[in-house]
């Protein structure tokens, strides 16, 4: 008999055939192996598996190669497999939820209660964050994220972050918003720009205009800046995380998220969403969008006026003297890590006037609602 072109499905079916080849009856084989009568007919019906140490048992005996009876026998489980299971339709939703979504860090921020991320009461929580009746209703929104690269998705982290800033807005109790107030307030922030201490202002200021300003702590590598967005048309939202702590990046980013409100950017389209406004990115590019080019501008204008700050470069490039910075940040009434952010980004030396850099976020989250690095914005019932 020629086993070797014949086709079989299951490890028992050429056991079967081994053995009519051979002449052996099953007890023949239960003697040789060692094993009950009953155990080889199991085998033979393919109600017991070959595993590793019997293939190369019946190898020896047969002269098959044991990969031959394992190669058969998880064909044969796979098929079973394939007949009996139920497809589970809310697994592709679980797996974007728990696989993309950093479950963990939301737990031990306070977002959502429970143990760790295989707790049973996660997907509840999950839905009461979301505020979704079913997990599968639980879908990352088709937000448009503001990069350099255009219409680039919003990430999960970043999805959850937005969620937690929408949920504590919408909590807050500010004065009647006015858009007509808003170059006003502009100029009182401009104001500020002098000293590090005087960023503490910051959320009285924007409160006292109609604004919903807050700082919520990013999530791990969401490389989230700010958000501006709308609860409706009189209720503004300006969220900063600010993972950079550096009073150029306070700055620029809350004055970019302040002319995305002045234009009513994302009052009708898309949420302004804005993440690695740091570095490279920031200021205006080639592949920006018109809306964030506008907002690029005014940040940086505001923060140094840009003719100036031209005129500085000019005069001073390639050496940038600690006593000129110092006399520019002085003549225009600004902190000289504004300068320093400037010529930072300008000449791409980030290494650079690191000295000038203050940081304001232990001066600014004290007096604004702040959610993160071991606080938890309260929210209503």
């Amino acid at each position: 008999m020629e086993l070797e072109s014949t086709s079989f499905r299951t490890p028992g079916q050429l056991l079967e055939a081994l053995l009519k080849d051979r002449g052996w009856t099953q007890r023949v084989l239960a003697l040789v192996l060692g094993i009950d009568e009953t155990g080889v007919n199991r085998i033979v019906a393919d109600k017991r598996p070959v595993d590793a140490e019997l293939a190369l048992s019946l190898e020896e005996l047969f002269g098959v190669p044991a990969e031959r009876f394992l190669g058969l026998q998880q064909e044969y489980d796979l098929a079973r497999a394939r007949i009996t299971r139920r497809p589970d339709p809310d697994r592709n939703v679980r797996a974007k939820l728990f696989g993309d979504l950093p479950v963990g860090d939301m737990i031990r921020r306070g977002w959502i209660k429970g143990k760790d991320a295989r707790d049973k009461a996660v997907p509840a929580e999950l839905m009461r964050f979301f505020n979704a009746n079913r997990i599968e209703d639980i879908e990352f929104l088709p937000f448009a994220a503001k990069k350099t690269e255009v219409n680039t998705p919003l990430t999960a982290a970043q999805f959850a972050w937005f969620y937690r800033v929408k949920q504590i807005a919408s909590d807050m109790l500010v004065a009647k918003y006015s858009p007509a107030a808003i170059p006003t307030t502009i100029s009182k922030l401009k104001a500020l720009l002098s000293a590090p201490e005087e960023a503490r202002k910051v959320p009285r200021i924007l409160a006292e205009s109609g604004i919903r300003f807050l700082i919520v702590e990013a999530l791990p590598s969401s490389k989230i800046d700010g958000v501006c967005f709308w609860l409706n048309e009189t209720s503004p939202v300006i969220a900063m995380s600010m993972r950079h702590d550096r009073i150029d990046n306070f700055w620029f980013v809350l004055r970019h998220e302040m002319e995305h409100l002045k234009e009513r950017h994302g009052l009708s389209t898309a949420i302004m969403f804005d993440a690695e406004l740091e570095g490279e990115r920031a200021g205006v590019g080639n592949g920006v969008e018109d809306e964030e080019r506008v907002a690029n501008s005014a940040a940086a204008e505001f923060c140094v006026p840009t003719k100036m700050m031209d005129a500085f470069i000019v005069r001073k490039e390639p050496f940038f003297r600690e006593a000129d910075i110092l006399a520019f940040a002085k003549m225009i009434h600004v902190h000289p890590g504004l300068i320093a952010g400037q010529l930072r980004h300008r000449t791409g030396r980030y290494d650079r006037f690191v000295n000038h850099l203050a940081k304001v976020r232990s001066i600014v989250t004290p007096n604004a609602i702040t959610d993160g690095w071991g606080d938890i914005a309260p929210l209503g019932t």
